[in-house]
């Protein structure tokens, strides 16, 4: 779990009480407004900065660099393979959505009318994407440093003491689902839509995962996909309990 979550604040602001929220300062102000606007808003306010998409860009290979580094400086031993899961695993959408609500994003961020009634401040993409903008923005803004020391205390309560090496491997819930039945012997898991609740802008997926005509697990979730990933973890956390060791929202460690 992240070690430090941030009181949820009102949606919207200037810039200082954006600041404020995510802990940072920016010299260049209208930087900053950039990265936290979503091309839906620029597109109907036709705002003078832009979007945030060439700085989504930017830091995706920013973020990169910066898992990579502190993942080969604390696993010396480790092999490519095992660095690059780690890599994945804290970088991936899922796991950059998750940072983004843990410091305040999701209220922070600028998006259009439309988005905003069909619920994009929960979409795991748009916040990914504009949480990869701030850092971008804070790459150019105050170098390599003022990146890596905003999104490194995001990593390390969920990646400190990992130890790699024999037997080290980092899962994908689905995959490692049907991995499982395939070994024992049972086709691959049906995922089912049972309902839809909610309104549009903050609709509630319900899917339930099955193997032939047994039910497995039901989950509910932001999308289809979240729900039907939630319900593979529940599934595979009735099969093996502790032994799964969570990592982000879509990876886990089984451990010995």
């Amino acid at each position: 779990m992240i070690g430090f979550l941030r009181k949820k604040r009102k949606k919207g602001g200037g810039p200082a009480e954006a600041e404020k929220a995510l802990g940072v300062h920016f010299r260049d102000k209208a930087l900053f407004v950039q990265a936290l606007t979503h091309s839906s808003f620029a597109y109907e306010q036709s705002a003078a900065a832009g979007d945030n998409e060439r700085l989504e860009f930017l830091g995706d290979s920013v973020i990169g660099l910066i898992a990579a580094e502190h993942f080969y400086r604390v696993h010396p031993g480790s092999h490519e393979g095992d660095l690059s899961k780690l890599k994945s695993s804290s970088t991936s959408t899922a796991a950059l959505a998750r940072f983004a609500r843990a410091v305040g994003l999701d209220a922070q961020m600028k998006v259009g009318r439309g988005e905003e009634k069909s619920g994009g401040r929960a979409k795991e993409t748009i916040l990914a994407g504009v949480f990869e903008a701030v850092i971008g923005a804070l790459y150019l803004d105050g170098g390599y440093e003022a990146a890596r020391d905003f999104f490194l205390p995001l990593i390390l309560p969920s990646f400190e003491g990992i130890e790699t090496g024999s037997g080290f491997a980092i899962n994908n819930y689905k995959s490692a689902l049907q991995e499982f039945l395939q070994k024992e012997g049972l086709p691959a898991p049906q995922y089912k839509m049972l309902r839809t609740t909610g309104p549009d802008h903050h609709k509630r997926f319900v899917v339930e995962v099955k193997v032939n005509a047994t039910s497995l697990a039901k989950a509910e979730g932001t999308s289809r996909k979240a729900a039907e990933l939630k319900a593979a973890e529940k599934a595979l956390k009735s099969f093996f309990g502790k032994k799964i060791e969570d990592l982000t929202p879509d990876s886990f460690i089984l451990k010995d």
